[in-house]
C-alpha cells in the first residue's frame, strides 16, 4: 500500500483519485490470496459484493482492505489501517491490524500486552471530523483528553499500544470496520463492547454495527456507565 501510494503519486494522482485506486487494489489483493488460501471460505469486505451466501458459511473473513482512505490520500498521514479477521460463530477467532505508514502489525497471533497506563489524565481518542456526543460525555466522566485520528484501526491500535487510554464510536460503522481492531484489542486484554455493553457479534444479515467502546478494562464500567 505504502509502494502503491508512492508510485500513484509520482504520476500525479491524488486526492480522492489515489484512494479510489487504493481501495480498490487493495480489496483485489487481499480476495485473491484468501481464494487461494481458504478457497471454501466466505469473505465479506467493505469494498466487495455481499449476496448473502457468508450467511450459511462456517468461517467468514471481514475485512476492510483500507481503513481510513480519507487519510490515505494525502501523504503523508499515516492513520490508515488494513483489517483483517476470521469470524466463527459470529465471533472473530483470529485477525491482525496493519497500520503499514507506521510499520506496525498487530495480531492475535500475537497479542501485546497492553503498557500500564501512564499519570495524568485519561486520553480518548476520537474522530478527527469531531467527537460525538457520546464519547464527549465520556470523556467528561473521566475528565479525558481528547486526541483525534483518522480509521478506526488507528484509533483502537492507539489503546492497545498505550498510546491512549479509551475509543468511543457511536457515528456509524460497519462489520469491518470494528471486527479486526476490536478481536486485537480483546486478546491485548483490554474490554470490547457496544455502547450499551452487550458484546460485538459479526456475519450479521446487516453489517451495519454503528458503535464501539475498547478502552482499558479498569474504565470499563465507568465508561458504560456515562454511557447509559
Amino acid at each position: 500500500m505504502l509502494g502503491l501510494r508512492a508510485q500513484l503519486g509520482a504520476r500525479g494522482i491524488d486526492g480522492p483519485d489515489l484512494g479510489s485506486q487504493g481501495d480498490r487494489r487493495a480489496h483485489e489483493l487481499l480476495a485473491q490470496r484468501l481464494a487461494a488460501a481458504r478457497p471454501g471460505d466466505a469473505v465479506l469486505s467493505e469494498e466487495g459484493d455481499d449476496d448473502g451466501s457468508r450467511l450459511g458459511a462456517e468461517r467468514v473473513w471481514v475485512i476492510d482492505p483500507l481503513d481510513g482512505t480519507d487519510q490515505y490520500c494525502w501523504p503523508p498521514r499515516a492513520d490508515w489501517a488494513v483489517h483483517v479477521a476470521l469470524v466463527i460463530d459470529h465471533r472473530p477467532v483470529a485477525a491482525a491490524v496493519a497500520l503499514p505508514a507506521l510499520g506496525r502489525l498487530f495480531s492475535t497471533a500475537d497479542p501485546p500486552a497492553a503498557p500500564e497506563r501512564r499519570d495524568g489524565p485519561a486520553r480518548m481518542v476520537v474522530s478527527r471530523n469531531g467527537p460525538s456526543w457520546q464519547a464527549c460525555v465520556v470523556a467528561d466522566a473521566l475528565d479525558a483528553e481528547m486526541i483525534p485520528l483518522g480509521s478506526a484501526g488507528a484509533k483502537a491500535m492507539a489503546v492497545v499500544s498505550g498510546a491512549a487510554d479509551a475509543y468511543v464510536h457511536a457515528g456509524g460503522q460497519y462489520e469491518w470496520d470494528s471486527c479486526a481492531p476490536a478481536a486485537v484489542a480483546e486478546s491485548a486484554g483490554l474490554a470490547t463492547s457496544r455502547i450499551d455493553g452487550s458484546p460485538l457479534r459479526y456475519n450479521q444479515p446487516d453489517p451495519y454495527l454503528p458503535d464501539l467502546v475498547i478502552c482499558r478494562p479498569e474504565l470499563a464500567e465507568a465508561v458504560l456507565h456515562a454511557l447509559r
